[in-house]
């Protein structure tokens, strides 16, 4: 069930401001053996000098105001308050996309790339590639409510989605996601086939299991290789996602009484998974991320969204044998990515109809390379519309 659209203005009150501000400024510093490693965690070096911009660099109120540029709406969709970004496309026939994000990501994700996918003609491209983007923010992070009880995974909230653009008046529309984002957009096509006309995707969820007869259809080396490279990832990269996956709550408390604490959590994944040479920067400015961690702590919903990470355990993208998606799939391959399997290994499910290895660019793809992705998305919906 959903609940007409409202408008919505982010609003963030003085006091809020100045109790964060307050948080930052006292925020006990480790004094670990190696300043500048990141081998253990997010560096001290890191964590200083985004506490430091945050504190006296970071102009909230201004960004506040270039956030509010955009097209907000919250609607009420199956019990929850959903916000979204509802950007329409500048070209003679643009179509549905709905965008979903990912963590430690949100709606800012997408920031960089809506013009570009909204209004082609005006950044290089051309006006019959536009689409009507929609980025929902997932139930508990940022400007979503969260859950009040459990059982809301990213197959619920494709389902939730597909109410949402329903209410919007799409009956027909593509999906594109990367990370969580990524598994409701999978989601989606598996759930509402009818209703997607392709499914885009920069990540492979590690849920995904196709249901494997090595009698008829063995793994190859190349398959092996990458599940390999994905138990190494686990057992050296993987406690955040096992402790989201498992007691979630515990974590949550420290992250939800400390700012910086927040700030080290999730700055640790934006400096490991993006591609760049030492400066973060350089790929994703500081005040970009400091953004995206003040939106969830002003939420103050942190629990809901680690939680998520548990529901999707119990929730895995496992198919039966023989079970097919025919929707579409179009999947762009980044070099930083998290560890990513071959096209075969997808395509014992999924119709993959593009594949693309990109030249540099990483987890966080629609901030770090938004030109080359949104090029792809255009590319992959091109032919499907």
């Amino acid at each position: 069930m959903t609940v007409a659209a409202r408008e919505h203005r982010i609003a963030i009150t003085d006091e809020a401001l100045s109790d964060l501000r307050r948080r930052v400024i006292a925020a006990r510093l480790l004094d670990p053996i190696d300043p500048d490693s990141g081998e253990d965690g997010a560096s001290l070096r890191l964590v200083r000098r985004l506490a430091d911009r945050w504190a006296d660099g970071f102009d909230w109120r201004a960004t506040e105001a270039r956030l509010n540029r955009l097209p907000h709406f919250i609607s009420r969709i199956d019990g929850l308050n959903i916000h979204y970004v509802h950007q329409r496309g500048v070209g003679p026939a643009p179509i549905p996309l709905v965008m979903t994000h990912g963590w430690p990501g949100s709606f800012v994700e997408m920031e960089r790339i809506l013009p570009l996918l909204t209004d082609p003609a005006a950044h290089g491209g051309h006006a019959t590639d536009a689409f009507d983007v929609v980025v929902p923010s997932l139930p508990g992070y940022g400007l979503s409510q969260a859950p009040q009880s459990s059982g809301v995974s990213a197959r619920t909230i494709a389902g939730m989605w597909a109410n949402l653009m329903a209410e919007l008046g799409y009956d027909r529309y593509g999906a594109q996601g990367g990370d969580i984002g990524a598994g409701v957009s999978l989601w989606l096509a598996r759930q509402r086939p009818e209703a997607l006309t392709g499914v885009h995707v920069n990540y492979i969820p590690s849920s995904f299991a196709p249901c494997i007869d090595e009698a008829v259809e063995p793994i190859t080396s190349d398959e092996q290789a990458f599940l390999d490279r994905a138990r190494m990832f686990a057992a050296e990269n993987g406690a955040y996602a096992a402790l989201h996956g498992t007691k979630p709550q515990t974590l949550a408390y420290a992250l939800s009484d400390s700012p910086i604490g927040l700030a080290a959590w999730m700055i640790e994944k934006f400096d490991a998974w993006s591609d760049h040479d030492g400066d973060l920067d350089s790929v994703i400015p500081l005040e970009t991320i400091i953004t995206n961690i003040a939106l969830y702590w002003f939420s103050g919903t942190i629990d809901a969204s680690l939680r998520l990470y548990k529901e999707n355990r119990f929730n895995p993208l496992a198919f039966a044998s023989g079970e097919k998606v025919l929707v579409p799939l179009g999947v762009a391959v980044f070099p930083r990515e998290l560890p990513m399997p071959p096209r075969s290994w997808v395509e014992r499910v999924f119709d993959v109809q593009r594949w693309s290895t990109m030249p540099k660019g990483g987890h966080f793809a629609a901030l770090e390379q938004p030109a080359a992705l949104a090029e792809e998305i255009r590319a992959f919906f091109r032919p499907l519309r």
